[in-house]
């Protein structure tokens, strides 16, 4: 006969006794989809071929795709909008910072989750990471493959999103974008591929953290990343003053510059060769441009690096904005949002240092 000592014959009863009544449930947060339609949420006619339609699932379709989120959070979801992100305009992105301010204001909402097309999530992350308040985390995520195709990334993005939403160890990410087992900060992600599922780097900073299957790993340059006082509040901003956006090249002429101030840009973002740079007569419509009011920022077309003050262009004689990290598509938002200020030019400059 086998003798069990005391303590273990203890262990062995508690065991194996019923939980009691009183003993409290796993937690688990409250995380909100706010769908916007994308490539995530897009289908296929042939799945052998790469064409598909984007925005053709619902936010239920998605969710019920990925019942595993059940695991982690308590999950709701809305259909904000349904649009491929390539049409995502001035009115669209009032209408979902909008509604993401009401759901950071909620109080059975514990993180938001943006499922949004790629083509510019790094533009509308942003927007929202400027003029949304975000003591909740703000969570965008989408795919690269239709949710019809063979190897989806969607539903492995989707999961990794709600567990960042989720997190406690996220509140003080404010924006980020989550694709690919990473964590990127809204202010430093770009797209840099057009195909493929690793298609979000932070090219001058690399990401603030990673996911392993569900479980969110900040690192410590997260709190740098966090706008949580926004630059212009969402709720004061009814209209968007009109910015364009000019690829420089070489042999440029300056008629792109003319014709975008005679069209009522108020900004123009100069996508310069090397460090921001351009042809002489280029140069000189851009001069002409800020002599009428209109406010000049250079950056770069270049993929890394950034766009030094008075460098190879003397910024304060010509009225220039230099864009620092700050990439084209990103220097565009914060103009825009800038030129919604009474600034003086020495003030947008320290809004495109600080922000």
């Amino acid at each position: 006969m086998i003798r069990l000592s005391r303590g273990i014959l203890l262990a062995a009863t508690c065991a194996l006794a019923p939980a009691p009544a009183w003993a409290a449930a796993p937690f688990k947060p409250d995380v909100f989809i706010a769908a916007t339609g994308g490539t995530i949420a897009g289908a296929q006619a042939n799945v052998e071929q790469h064409g598909y339609t984007a925005g053709e699932l619902g936010v239920a379709s998605l969710i019920a795709a990925v019942p595993q989120l059940t695991d982690i959070a308590n999950v709701t979801g809305e259909q904000v909008m349904n649009i491929p992100s390539q049409d995502m305009d001035d009115a669209a992105w009032l209408t979902l910072a909008k509604r993401l301010e009401t759901l950071e204001r909620s109080d059975a909402v514990t993180g938001i989750v943006v499922t949004h097309g790629t083509d510019t999530m790094e533009e509308t992350s942003f927007f929202v990471a400027l003029t949304v308040d975000t003591p909740k985390p703000i969570v965008f995520t989408g795919a690269m493959r239709p949710a019809t195709a063979i190897g989806a990334d969607g539903p492995a993005n989707l999961y990794d999103a709600v567990a960042v939403a989720g997190s406690t160890l996220t509140r003080a990410c404010g924006t980020v974008v989550v694709f690919n087992d990473q964590i990127h900060s809204a202010r430093y992600v770009y797209k840099t591929d057009t195909t493929r599922p690793d298609a979000f780097t932070s090219v001058d900073r690399g990401p603030v953290g990673a996911v392993d299957t569900g479980h969110p790993v900040v690192f410590d340059g997260c709190a740098g990343s966090a706008f949580r006082q926004p630059m212009v509040p969402i709720a004061g901003i009814s209209a968007l003053p009109k910015v364009d956006i000019l690829y420089a090249y070489a042999g440029m002429g300056r008629d792109l510059i003319d014709h975008a101030v005679l069209a009522g840009a108020k900004g123009i973002v100069m996508a310069g060769v090397g460090d921001g740079n351009v042809t002489e007569a280029a140069l000189a419509g851009l001069r002409d441009a800020s002599a009428k009011g209109v406010v000049v920022v250079r950056s770069t077309r270049v993929v890394a690096g950034f766009t030094m003050r008075n460098a190879e262009v003397d910024d304060d004689k010509d009225r220039f904005v230099a864009s620092a990290e700050l990439k084209p598509s990103k220097a565009r938002i914060l103009l825009k949002l800038a030129l919604l200020k009474p600034s003086s030019l020495a003030e947008i400059q320290a809004d495109f240092d600080t922000w």
